[in-house]
């Protein structure tokens, strides 16, 4: 059983435990006191009051609501294999590509209902299967969690699906060299037509603005919320000391975005080292440069490599 060192607490028989004396019920049980008596003598204790307090609360609150847990929201309907196979390949190929490494998501509207989104359970994203994909409504509720741990920053997927309707598909990374450029006054700028995306404007989320010092996770949606807003209708959006958010009207498109802003912040990183002006490409070219099959090839060779295991 639990022991517990107390300042002043009642004993049975009317007076005070000592200050600093240990308490320990299991020793009163053992001695002959009757369960009553030990379990009655422990949540005379400050420890025991507490955690009995909030046990009673929550069998109260149990009680309003019938004796039944929160209704879970319906499902949309069984979402298209086909696409359940995209947002496998999509957590493969950003693993494989190192935009994501054991952290980072990635998620897609339900093909049914644009109110639902699929993300995988809590999991390393190269370790995704179809057997660990979550239905999610907007709020970030699960359809049906069975048991299975949920992704802590999964409000960054339902606010922005919120806020987006022209959003499909969502990736959360920490890719490593895009990191600078959220921390820093350098803002991140197109170096190649791969990456003309960039030329839209890349805005930085500073969580510290809105939920002061943090752990820097997005753990609500009002933080997702913020985030969503921050982004406004721009591809992606840096955050501060902690990664990126990249948003597309599909998977290989998202996931295209989400390799090259990488690249790109690693080629720019190059050119500031190396010194003196930088030619990046113009808003107009950056407009002019947009890949005209929105990355299809390079998803048709991502998709194959990652499924040659």
């Amino acid at each position: 059983m639990m022991s517990r060192r107390i300042r002043q607490a009642p004993s049975l028989s009317g007076g005070l435990i000592p200050f600093g004396q240990t308490f320990y019920p299991n020793e009163i049980y053992a001695k002959g006191g009757s369960m009553e008596k030990t379990l009655l003598s422990w949540l005379l204790t400050r420890r025991g009051f507490l955690i009995g307090g909030s046990l009673a609360l929550a069998d109260v609150l149990y009680g309003m609501q019938g004796g039944k847990t929160p209704e879970a929201p319906k499902s949309a309907g069984p979402a298209s294999p086909e696409l359940l196979q995209d947002l496998v390949a999509a957590n493969r190929i950003l693993a494989g590509q190192g935009v994501v490494d054991g952290y980072g998501h990635v998620s897609v509207r339900h093909n049914l209902n644009s109110s639902r989104y699929l993300l995988s359970r809590s999991l390393a994203p190269e370790l995704v299967t179809v057997d660990d994909i979550l239905e999610y409504d907007l709020d970030s509720v699960p359809v049906d969690p069975r048991g299975r741990a949920q992704y802590l920053e999964r409000f960054i997927h339902g606010e922005i699906y919120r806020i987006r309707e022209d959003v499909k598909a969502i990736v959360h990374n920490h890719s490593p060299s895009i990191i600078p450029f959220g921390v820093s006054a350098v803002p991140l700028r197109p170096m190649y037509h791969m990456s003309a995306f960039i030329g839209e404007g890349i805005p930085v989320f500073d969580i510290r603005d809105f939920a002061g010092m943090s752990d820097m996770l997005v753990r609500n949606p009002a933080l997702g919320h913020s985030l969503a807003t921050i982004l406004g209708n721009k591809p992606a959006a840096l955050m501060r000391g902690h990664g990126a958010v990249v948003v597309g009207a599909s998977l290989p498109i998202v996931v295209g975005r989400s390799v090259y802003l990488e690249i790109n912040a690693r080629l720019q990183s190059q050119a500031v080292a190396l010194g003196g002006p930088i030619k990046y490409l113009s808003p107009e070219e950056a407009q002019k440069a947009t890949p005209p099959d929105n990355y299809q090839r390079a998803w048709e060779l991502w998709k194959r490599k990652s499924s040659i295991k």
